[in-house]
């Protein structure tokens, strides 16, 4: 299926969760917010299958001052 992550289209397989996704981009599940189509992805659903054709932002947090 096809994912638009953080701006750049990506093929990814079809049932793939919030939590896979952050696994094939070698990020962390702590200290990252996701949002899709605009909304923020509440952590309970992140083991829920991602919709096909999504707008997907991953956030992470940075420390600084």
């Amino acid at each position: 299926m096809e994912l638009t992550i953080n701006g750049e289209d990506r093929q990814v397989l079809d049932g793939t969760s919030a939590t896979s996704l952050l696994e094939q981009l070698g990020l962390p599940d702590k200290g990252v917010a996701i949002a899709v189509n605009g909304a923020v992805h509440p952590r309970s659903s992140w083991d829920e299958a991602l919709p096909a054709y999504a707008d997907i932002e991953v956030l992470t947090a940075v420390q600084g001052g």
